[in-house]
């Protein structure tokens, strides 16, 4: 039987970084989107 492993990691950002990953995955998400609605 073969047993598989996970790591699981949680990060700490500082102040300036969650702005940065706020701002970069909110334009990924606009993208997304737009993608998709372009699919449809």
């Amino acid at each position: 039987m073969k047993q598989l492993k996970a790591y699981r990691f949680r990060i700490y950002p500082s102040d300036e970084q969650k702005i940065f990953f706020s701002k970069t995955f909110g334009c990924v998400r606009l993208v997304y989107n737009l993608m998709l609605n372009d699919r449809i």
